[in-house]
């Protein structure tokens, strides 16, 4: 009698964690986004789905969550459009080559001497910014 009823309650388990484990099916495959990283230490249930993520056009909210790249979204990708270079103060504004985004502006730090260098690195009054330096001569 207790071999039945072990049996039985293996089998049950098994049914739930087979259950449990089906893969979750998503109603748009456009929106899937291939993620990038090593799944060393995950378990198969994890590899298994960790195909993608889902955009941001459909859900701007996930760009909210901790650990996102950006509160912003921006062509179907989280940014901070305060330093996103390709995205600086609004979506699709690009800073040129030798300029980066500082508060949502395009600078170059080599000349700028409110962002001498980097952002908000403001060189002291009546000096210049030469080559990303205050009073470099």
């Amino acid at each position: 009698m207790i071999k039945r009823i072990l049996i039985t309650l293996i089998i049950l388990m098994a049914l739930a964690i087979n259950l449990s484990a089906t893969p979750i099916e998503l109603d748009d495959e456009e929106d899937i986004v291939p993620t990038s990283g090593s799944l060393r230490g995950a378990s198969r249930f994890l590899a298994q789905h960790s195909r993608g993520l889902v955009k941001c056009n459909k859900n701007p909210r996930l760009c909210r969550v901790k650990g996102s790249p950006g509160p912003d979204c921006c062509k179907k990708k989280c940014v901070n459009v305060k330093t996103d270079k390709q995205n600086c103060g609004l979506c699709g504004k690009k800073c040129k080559h030798q300029e980066i985004c500082c508060k949502g502006k395009c600078v170059n730090v080599m000349t700028d001497k409110r962002n001498c260098g980097g952002c908000n690195n403001r060189c002291k009054r009546g000096n210049s910014c030469m080559s990303g330096m205050c009073s470099y001569a």
